[in-house]
């Protein structure tokens, strides 16, 4: 059945300066003789008047054709380069939709056809995917490097030696009396799935760091009430996203706001002030700071140095006790890693920078390996390890070990998109923009 045209607006919101319009299918170059008459020399841009069906001007601008399989999605492609005028836009896309065979893109279909064509693997769509909304450098980097395929090589690299691991095994189970078949594979073959082993279990390890620079390391700021929570928050953001009042209770729920700081993303949750005694309500947001902070990266245990108050403080996350309303004292006290004050924004910079520096032992530097982005990838990965570790259990025999190899190799395969992953494949795309 011959696949339908689609096309969609690829480029950033409307108004911009340059438009560009998507197109992929079998009759891309159709567009470009409906509306602009011949063909531009394949993979150049070339200047030309865009008419409507009625032969009135649309627009003046660049038109490219990408003959396929030589395109991003492996199929004919092209590209309308318009000016980015909302009215612009709309006529183009409505005389594209007006052609025979033609449709609107769905989320992330241009990709997902590139991946069908053969022309990316799944982790390299979800790094495109990271890639296009990526906030700090330290995504950039990450996304980049995996969109150039190093997660494919080092996953089919591991299904690869799975394979011939389960080759040798069933030649020994199938030509057993044959002299050129080994009488036993354990010397050549169960070291190896060893080592194998122990890469794939070190490999997961990374995925906390990973986690770390895609999702934000997590700061959750703490305190009693009135400890200068909301008014630091407030300097962090530079803008005010919290109210600041000296009654108590007034911050009842989570307030989050996202920065970039040194280059990392950095998530920071202003919550309820502790106390004994509160509202039924105010409990309520209490119970939320003390979850916020349980989940955290890091906590920023704020103490008012004028009028210190105790409270809790969470056993398993790192805590920096951070000392407010600098200005109300007469000098630092050294009960706290870090003294400030969001009035004047003294000590601020030095929090930030601690703050930074803890992010990036967090994450995941430039000059690392190969680490795992999804926990797609983590849950095929370790159902792959259990069934690697029940193939090198000497107890049963080679029939089912050589199963579990096979389970293995399909896991692996799988993150991939080797083998059978129709159904991740709605999920996987859907994450992305239209015209993507």
């Amino acid at each position: 059945m011959q696949t339908s045209t689609i096309f969609a607006l690829s480029s950033g919101a409307l108004p911009s300066g340059v438009a560009v319009v998507r197109v992929s299918g079998p009759d891309s170059r159709r567009a470009i003789e409906a509306l602009c008459g011949a063909l531009p020399e394949p993979r150049k841009l070339a200047v030309r008047k865009l008419a409507a069906a009625d032969g009135s001007l649309l627009d003046r601008g660049f038109v490219a054709f990408f003959p396929g399989p030589a395109s991003f999605t492996g199929e004919d492609c092209a590209e309308f380069h318009v000016h980015g005028s909302r009215a612009v836009v709309a006529a183009l896309l409505a005389q594209l939709g007006s052609l025979a065979g033609f449709r609107q893109a769905e989320a992330g279909e241009f990709a997902r056809r590139a991946f069908v064509n053969g022309k990316l693997d799944l982790t390299e769509a979800e790094a495109l995917s990271d890639l296009i909304v990526a906030e700090t450098e330290a995504q950039r980097r990450l996304a980049a490097a995996n969109a150039s395929g190093r997660q494919r090589v080092l996953y089919e690299g591991w299904r690869a030696r799975l394979l011939h691991a389960r080759a040798m095994i069933e030649a020994e189970l199938d030509f057993a009396d044959e002299g050129d078949v080994p009488g036993s594979v354990a010397a050549q073959v169960w070291q190896d799935l060893g080592k194998l082993q122990v890469e794939i279990g070190r490999h997961l390890s990374g995925f906390e760091a990973a986690e770390v620079v895609r999702e934000g390391f997590k700061v959750a700021i703490l305190g009693a009430p009135n400890a200068g929570k909301s008014s630091l928050i407030n300097r962090l953001a530079m803008r005010d996203v919290a109210i600041v009042s000296d009654e108590p209770g007034t911050t009842r729920d989570l307030i989050e706001v996202a920065m970039d700081i040194g280059g990392a993303k950095i998530v920071v949750t202003d919550t309820a002030g502790i106390r004994a005694g509160a509202g039924r309500v105010e409990a309520m947001g209490i119970e939320r700071a003390r979850q916020a902070a349980a989940e955290a990266d890091l906590v920023l245990a704020l103490e008012d140095m004028a009028d210190p108050v105790d409270f809790d403080l969470p056993l398993e996350v790192p805590v920096l006790r951070v000392g407010t309303k600098g200005d109300l004292v007469a000098g630092p006290d050294g009960a706290y890693d870090v003294a400030i004050s969001a009035t004047t924004g003294a000590g601020i910079d030095i929090l930030l920078a601690e703050i930074a520096r803890r992010a990036r032992e967090r994450s995941v530097p430039a000059e690392a390996g190969i680490v795992p982005t999804r926990q797609r990838h983590v849950e095929l990965l370790r159902a792959a390890e259990a069934a690697l570790s029940e193939a090198l259990d000497p107890a049963p025999g080679l029939e089912l070990r050589a199963e579990s190899l096979r389970v293995a190799s399909t896991e692996i395969g799988r993150v991939s998109g080797s083998v059978d992953v129709e159904d991740m494949l709605d999920l996987i795309f859907s994450e992305f923009c239209i015209g993507k």
